[in-house]
């Protein structure tokens, strides 16, 4: 006789006992439940007085009898046709599981003899029928049996109820729950597992994935005491849920890693999370065959989503530490798992939420900081909701703005003008900022004089505070990146501060006074506004004269739209002349202003309408600059959006609205449109969601706007790439990407060709290179070239050929040490790199270009 057999010879239990009665109490049920509703999917009992007056006042060993009936119920109708929503029998058995589920969740006291007879019941269900052990609410049950075995192990009877349902789920294929199915056996395991003085319960990751076998051979590289602790920590990481944990999951946590210790947890910790961070994910190609067509689709794994719950609670965990190391690993794991996975989305969105939540929770400011910096770098929009929401509740705190919370967290990495050194044996390392996102380190002898390459000694002596040295410099390039981009958007704002406050979180300010020193701020008095840059200590005019900012006091970063055109082009002679690097586009930057047509049509702008943009390109770019915006396809409501920008400050919100492209075979394997077209930018009133008449709009908020919108065509039309047309592109619209690569100059293109205008003479090509109209025109030896100021592409006379031109990224800029009085315009640096190569053209070598030179 075998094992299922003899369980179920051993069952004498009485689910007979009573039937009658529980027959009543299901008609009961459905009778209450109908007077509320007659959607029986899922039915929620718990608050129907036949269960809070009836049910839930029996003793256990009637809710016992009264659940083995509910399932033996079910079973018995699985030969009905039952399935339909419309069906009596239908709704019944939806409240018989309903019941299971409320019974099994609520206090229950169950003995290895009622497990067992429920267990053999559910088995004889699912063994004969069509139900799955996801139908059972099994999880409830083993949490509720497992929470009174505590430190026991269990009886007999349970042990061999126990085994026959590890055995039944070992068996059953459930690729769809196997998340839950996993945690069931592992549930199973761990009640099986005699509990004996000195025997552990070996609990590793349970996810197939890759991140696996290389997170378990890390735990069982432990010693033994660490190791058994680490199983602890594990099983209480896989109960992460939600999205924040509780006071008592933390607290019990925190013990456990207080046993282990502080050090070796951190230890450990940050390698499992390194693990994931350089963890590539893996993707399979499937190809599908349907009425003649091949379809190919990508399947990209990276992590489970058991192991999304175990990591989940290991970052949790961090949120009892603010060092640095754990604040910056952190940080770099929300990087990787917002990480895009084409046609998947995020990586680890459930591992980077909990991140945002660490970071936020941390002690200091140091996770804030973090959190602007991802708030500048991460695109999905639900996630920068969640770390504005964190923003917001820090500065609450603190009593500050979210400007403010965001200056205080800032790190000046103990630097002064720009540098910081460290005494390293008889050497001295000096860290040098040379640019946005860029900085060197200086090795200098005791005599002063500067060694070439990290010295041996050091590599050798001090290969802990070299690691240090090199640490510190990737995290002021990265914040000098995210400092820029902050001010940049802050131009959006106009916010005024206090001239105290300047001082103090700026100019004095190890890393932001280097960020701000080249920028132009406006000195608010009583009754007199000035512009003035610091320059070696002091603050100077446009006019080149000191500037006393002691009498002012109040201070603003200055937008050249609010200025006359003579006071911009006063600031943008004395950058060239003085040779000033701005971090972005101040002086230089580019000023929409209302024209008489928008005036006209009052409400909406159609300056950045009628063009074909690439629509990914697009997206990422919209989100890059703080807009709300998505990808549309080839589905229902799929054909339109409308990006939005919130302007806060002026009670704003700014929206460009995009069609879908809808041509023949325009959209992907996905079927998200490769192409929209573009319609009106509008302004509506945040309070009252009204349209705003563009001429009540303020000059700020609106050029800012139709600026990052003019970014979005100016980089994501069709016009810009060089190989759009002879690639294919589509047919019907070639005429537009003629127009576009040739046409009219955009309010970025003329700026470039003013700044064109001052460079070119003082080149070394200045002799053969000239502007005229929409052109920069090079004279080679072999042909004559036009390259177009807004799309950068080429033109050749006499019969204006096109040439095609691919810029190639992986090759040395050799504009490099041209002075460029701004950084980030990568368009600038694409036609003077060109109009170098074209200037000796008869040295060029690459034959995709000079086949079309020639030809």
């Amino acid at each position: 006789m075998g094992i299922f057999d003899k369980l179920k010879a051993a069952i004498k239990g009485n689910a007979d006992a009573g039937v009658e009665n529980f027959d009543n109490i299901l008609q009961k049920t459905r009778e209450e439940f109908l007077l509320t509703s007659s959607y029986f999917y899922d039915p929620s009992i718990n608050k129907l007085s036949v269960y809070v007056d009836i049910v839930g006042k029996w003793e256990n060993s009637k809710k016992i009898d009264f659940a083995v009936y509910c399932i033996e119920k079910i079973c018995s109708n699985a030969t009905e046709r039952w399935d339909s929503p419309h069906n009596r029998i239908y709704e019944e058995n939806q409240l018989r599981f309903a019941y299971l589920k409320q019974i099994f969740r609520s206090k229950l006291t169950i003995k290895g003899s009622d497990l067992k007879r429920i267990i053999v019941a559910i088995y004889n269900g699912t063994n004969k029928n069509k139900f799955n052990f996801q139908d059972w609410s099994l999880a409830f049950l083993l949490n509720q049996f497992s929470k009174q075995q505590k430190e026991h192990s269990v009886d007999q009877e349970a042990r061999e109820a126990l085994t026959v349902l590890k055995k039944h789920l070992e068996s059953t294929a459930s690729s769809y729950f196997e998340k839950e199915k996993t945690k069931l056996l592992e549930k199973i395991e761990d009640l099986l597992f005699e509990k004996e003085e000195g025997n552990i319960r070996s609990v590793l990751f349970l996810g197939e994935d890759d991140f696996t076998p290389l997170a378990n051979s890390i735990i069982e590289a432990l010693q033994d005491r660490e190791r058994f602790l680490w199983y602890e920590l594990i099983a209480k990481a896989q109960k992460a849920t939600g999205a924040k944990p509780s006071k008592k999951y933390i607290t019990e946590a925190k013990a456990v890693i207080t046993d282990l210790g502080t050090d070796k947890f951190k230890k450990t910790v940050h390698e499992l999370f390194t693990t994931l961070i350089n963890l590539k994910e893996t993707v399979t190609e499937h190809r599908h065959n349907y009425s003649g067509a091949e379809y190919v689709y990508i399947e990209a794994m990276f992590l489970s989503s058991l192991n999304t719950e175990a990591l989940k609670g290991l970052v949790w965990m961090c949120s009892l530490f603010y060092d640095q190391q754990t604040i910056q690993t952190i940080s770099k794991l929300a990087d990787r798992c917002f990480k895009k996975i084409p046609q998947k989305g995020p990586s680890a969105p459930g591992v980077g939420n909990a991140c945002l939540y660490t970071l936020a929770n941390s002690k200091g400011l140091d996770g804030i900081s973090q959190l602007s910096r991802l708030r500048l770098k991460i695109k999905q929009n639900n996630t920068l909701k969640i770390i504005e929401n964190y923003i917001q509740e820090a500065a609450a705190k603190h009593g500050v703005t979210t400007h403010e919370i965001e200056d205080l967290a800032v790190d000046d990495f103990k630097l002064k003008e720009g540098e910081r050194e460290w005494n390293v044996g008889d050497f001295t390392a000096v860290l040098h900022i040379t640019g946005v996102g860029k900085s060197t380190i200086v090795w200098l002898k005791e005599d002063g004089k500067e060694q070439k390459s990290v010295p041996a000694v050091v590599k050798y002596k001090h290969a802990t505070l070299l690691k240090k040295i090199k640490d510190v410099q990737k995290q002021v390039d990265q914040a000098t990146s995210t400092q820029r981009d902050r001010f940049d958007r802050m131009l959006r704002s106009n916010r005024e501060i206090k001239l105290e406050y300047f001082k103090e979180r700026y100019v004095e300010h190890g890393l932001l006074g280097w960020v701000t020193n080249n920028l132009i701020f406006n000195f608010i008095g009583n009754d007199i506004t000035i512009q003035a840059i610091r320059s070696k200590d002091k603050w100077i005019t446009a006019t080149g004269d000191e500037a006393d900012i002691v009498k002012y006091t109040h201070v603003s970063l200055w937008h050249p739209a609010v200025s006359s055109t003579a006071q911009v082009k006063l600031w943008r002679d004395y950058l060239i002349a003085n040779k000033v690097l701005q971090p972005f586009k101040q002086a230089f930057r580019e000023i929409y202003l209302l024209t008489e047509a928008e005036i006209n049509t009052r409400t909406y702008s159609n300056r950045m309408a009628s063009h074909i943009l690439k629509q990914h390109q697009y997206v990422t770019l919209a989100k890059g600059r703080n807009w709300t915006a998505r990808l549309i396809g080839a589905w229902d409501g799929g054909d339109q959006d409308t990006a939005s920008l919130l302007l806060p400050e002026y009670n704003l919100r700014a929206e460009y609205w995009v069609n879908a492209l809808n041509a023949d075979v325009a959209f992907n394997e996905t079927g998200i449109w490769n192409y929209v077209t573009t319609d009106q930018i509008r302004f509506i009133n945040t309070q009252t969601n009204e349209l705003v008449d563009l001429i009540d709009v303020p000059t700020i908020p609106f050029s800012e706007a139709l600026r990052d919108v003019d970014l979005f065509v100016g980089v994501a039309s069709v016009g810009n790439d060089p190989t759009w047309q002879d690639s294919g592109g589509l047919p019907a619209y070639r005429d537009y990407w003629q127009a576009y690569s040739f046409g009219d100059l955009s309010e970025v293109a003329k700026n470039r060709k003013e700044i064109l205008a001052g460079l070119i003479p003082r080149l070394k090509i200045a002799g053969v290179t000239t502007i005229q109209d929409k052109f920069v025109v090079v004279k080679g030896k072999l042909r004559t070239y036009k390259i177009h100021i807004g799309s950068t592409n080429i033109l050749m006379e006499p019969n204006d050929q096109y040439l095609c031109i691919v810029p190639d990224r992986s090759k040395k800029d050799n504009t490099e040490n041209i002075y460029l009085p701004f950084e980030g315009d990568n368009g600038l640096s694409v036609i003077l790199s060109k109009a170098f190569l074209l200037a000796a053209d008869d040295k060029i070598t690459d034959s995709t270009i000079t086949s079309q030179i020639n030809r």
